[in-house]
């Protein structure tokens, strides 16, 4: 490990055009979940794979999905098709509630194609039948997926993206407050915050760039940085900000057109911002729009939740692990831990041992363990899946820190053995 470095993440806001298409895909995985439940549905049987597509007041919504009864209606010749009414309903609630009521996006006008469709027969089955199988429901896919933590914040995440997150956040909810001059702000916005390490551990940050869309289309980026200023020094809070930080904020000047209108958006183009800002490995596969027999964001939450708990039992200062598996295999194929030389007196092979004593990682047992067969992924949708606080709704339960005497107890008999 490096002892001195610098080192840079960025966040993107909830109104950036691909973070308004991770919204849109969680809250139609929020609808299917709260249909289930509404109308009696077991929510184990939910399927839903949903992307999202939006430009100028145009959205287009796809995927497979497995629908309860109150989301179908019937075709003229009988047959039970997609009712597109509330899907719609969901995307323009999503969209007001970000804040879009400009020309070139409204919430209210722009058109919304759902052309969603039944999940394929050939993937069901690998999930379906494996439980018939095995017990236990497979993997909705093959894939690798990795959680991380350690002790650079309150939060164990990386300082970098923990900062940048944080501006972008205090800035959204300002803005939607509606007090003074920050009011004026759009919804469109990115930030980036660069930390010097000193001894391996956040000292400053050295550059803090942010780009933010602002209404008034008389503001330059003077005018824009005497308004978020403040909200940026808020956010850094205890980290230093260096005496010879440079400050980009919005560089390139004017930033009014913003949103789907000025860049199209997709869903899950933005996994680094959502896992740890560039700071550990990524297994590739997205989160949003995705129910949770789809192993990309199911374990990856575990892999999340293993980790702090790691690092919160003082096991090490940081972990990494490593899940990986098998379409319609329910148990990983491989548990890998690295503890990067921060271990207090217990190796990787005690942690993984622990691990499994403690953990069922076959997708049906992730969603026991965290309870995730529940309408709680909207809020994910910006500001990270990861650092942020388990709410009362059972919304990122991946984020509690109650397997640390489980975790404890197992490697020191281990160790004893």
């Amino acid at each position: 490990m490096r002892a001195n470095y610098l080192f840079t993440s960025e966040s993107v806001a909830e109104g950036h055009p691909d973070k308004v298409c991770d919204r849109i895909s969680d809250e139609i995985v929020d609808l299917v979940y709260r249909e289930a439940a509404k109308t009696g549905v077991n929510p184990w049987g939910v399927r839903i794979a949903c992307e999202t597509l939006a430009t100028t007041n145009r959205v287009v919504i796809a995927g497979e999905v497995r629908l309860p009864p109150s989301l179908m209606k019937k075709d003229k010749d009988g047959n039970d098709v997609i009712n597109p009414s509330k899907f719609k309903a969901a995307a323009r609630r999503a969209i007001k509630d970000i804040g879009y009521e400009q020309d070139g996006f409204h919430w209210k006008k722009a058109k919304i194609d759902v052309l969603l469709h039944s999940q394929s027969a050939d993937i069901a089955q690998g999930v379906d039948s494996a439980a018939d199988q095995q017990g236990d429901e497979g993997a909705g896919d093959q894939g690798i997926m990795f959680g991380y933590a350690c002790k650079e914040t309150p939060d164990l995440m990386p300082a970098p993206i923990y900062y940048s997150h944080k501006i972008l956040q205090l800035l959204a909810t300002a803005r939607k407050k509606g007090d003074g001059e920050v009011a004026k702000l759009g919804p469109d916005a990115k930030s980036q915050v660069t930390v010097r390490y000193v001894d391996g551990k956040p000292s400053e940050a050295t550059s803090i760039v942010l780009s933010t869309q602002h209404l008034d289309d008389s503001w330059d980026s003077s005018k824009v940085r005497a308004v978020v200023e403040p909200y940026i020094r808020e956010a850094l809070g205890e980290l230093k900000i260096a005496d010879d930080c440079k400050w980009y904020i919005n560089p390139t000047g004017k930033f009014v057109i913003g949103g789907p209108d000025g860049d199209a958006g997709l869903t899950g183009r933005k996994i680094i911002v959502d896992t740890y800002g560039g700071a550990a490995p990524h297994g590739g596969g997205a989160f949003s729009g995705k129910d949770t027999t789809k192993v990309d964001r199911s374990a990856a939450y575990a892999a999340r939740y293993l980790a702090k708990n790691v690092v919160a039992a003082s096991l090490a200062d940081r972990c990494t692990i490593q899940l990986s598996y098998a379409i319609g295999v329910a148990q990983p194929l491989s548990i890998y831990v690295d503890l990067h030389g921060t271990g207090k007196g217990v190796s990787e092979d005690q942690v993984e041992a622990a691990i499994r004593e403690n953990m069922d990682l076959s997708p049906s047992g992730i969603r026991r363990h965290l309870d995730l067969n529940k309408p709680i992924y909207a809020k994910t949708s910006a500001y990270g899946h990861f650092g942020r606080k388990a709410g009362r709704d059972g919304s990122f339960s991946w984020e509690r820190t109650d397997l640390v005497k489980a975790l404890k107890e197992a490697v020191k008999t281990k160790a004893a053995a």
